[in-house]
């Protein structure tokens, strides 16, 4: 089974209100990229991909006039891909939905949201306390994460939670002073919400479920200065390793994802990265490790494997001209993919 992960940058700019592709020469929501190349790029890649089920980070909006399921159904159906259902959970209070497509002669899928005292249901509050001097904070997600059952056509079941952190970018500011402020302001929030996932990630591990937890968690080792003032990283507290969240850093509390293991050895850069952005500071591209499919101990013994589909890192994607290109119209992300062996 081929799961996969793909923020696509703004993909609500590319459907009118009742969920038909906008396949023209209009300007996507992507710099100098056409609604048409846009739309182009992510049909190659999902095709090329072939995944049973991919989690979409920023899907089309869900409102009272547009629908992401519909939106994502039809888009499967344009570009002839047998991930051909849509389901997500709680709609946000942003344009970007979480959603996942899947092949529904490969599994059966459903939303099922859960809830503790510790880790409520993601749709509401929770109080938090990041050990930083400040107190407990109250936290709500902008995306709340989707909660799935999964129930593979062969295969045992499975827990997948999807989730888009908090961005941690200074959006706003005018002044250094500005950076810094509201830069510290989204990392805290950033953390609080990992920590929260972390309490249901922990939930589930004691239960003894497969989990899966895949999406862009806005974070890496050592990606900013802010990490030094909290000690960690998001990402660490959602693999288990960090105190702060409060949790069991032993064996069958953590959770595994190779590319995330490889930037803790190599904090300082170097390592894999699955998102390009460009600076108009510096007038360069730099890259990040942003996206993740996480997986329990249980599922990491079956030995999967992790790929991200970067268009100058991978080797295949770099050699296949029309899969580089459709890569970096389609997004600033890139996908990341697991195998898992039945």
């Amino acid at each position: 089974m081929r799961l996969a992960t793909w923020n696509i940058e703004w993909m609500n700019a590319l459907f009118d209100d009742d969920g038909e592709p906008l396949d023209d020469d209009g300007p996507s929501a992507r710099y100098r990229v056409t609604r048409r190349e846009q739309l182009v790029g992510i049909g190659i890649v999902l095709a090329a991909m072939d995944a049973d089920a991919v989690f979409i980070v920023e899907a089309p909006d869900d409102n009272r006039r547009r629908s992401t399921v519909r939106a994502l159904e039809t888009l499967a159906e344009v570009c002839g891909l047998r991930t051909r259902r849509a389901i997500m959970g709680y709609r946000s209070d942003t344009e970007q939905e979480l959603a996942l497509l899947y092949d529904p002669d490969r599994m059966s899928v459903a939303v099922d949201p859960q809830h503790s005292d510790n880790a409520p249901r993601f749709d509401g509050d929770a109080t938090i306390d990041l050990g930083n001097g400040n107190g407990a904070e109250l936290i709500r997600f902008a995306r709340p994460p989707l909660e799935l059952a999964v129930t593979p056509a062969r295969g045992t079941p499975f827990r997948l939670i999807g989730a888009h952190a908090k961005s941690k970018a200074p959006h706003g500011a005018r002044t250094k002073a500005d950076v810094w402020r509201l830069g510290l302001a989204n990392r805290r929030k950033q953390l609080a919400q990992c920590i929260w996932l972390r309490r249901r990630i922990e939930a589930h591990l004691t239960a003894g479920d497969d989990l899966i937890v895949m999406g862009d968690l806005n974070d890496g080792p050592g990606i900013d200065s802010f990490e030094g003032v909290f000690g960690i990283s998001g990402v660490e507290i959602v693999m288990g390793c960090a105190e702060m969240a409060g949790c069991s850093i032993s064996g069958p509390m953590r959770l595994h994802d190779p590319h995330a293991m490889e930037a803790l050895r190599r904090p300082m850069g170097g390592g894999p990265s699955s998102a390009r952005f460009y600076s108009k500071e510096t007038e360069r591209y730099f890259s990040a490790l942003l996206d993740y499919i996480l997986v329990s101990p249980s599922l990491a013994a079956r030995r999967p494997k992790w790929r991200i589909w970067h268009p100058f890192d991978d080797p295949v994607c770099w050699k296949t001209p029309e899969l580089r290109q459709a890569l970096l119209a389609a997004s600033d992300h890139f996908p990341v993919t697991l195998d898992l062996p039945s």
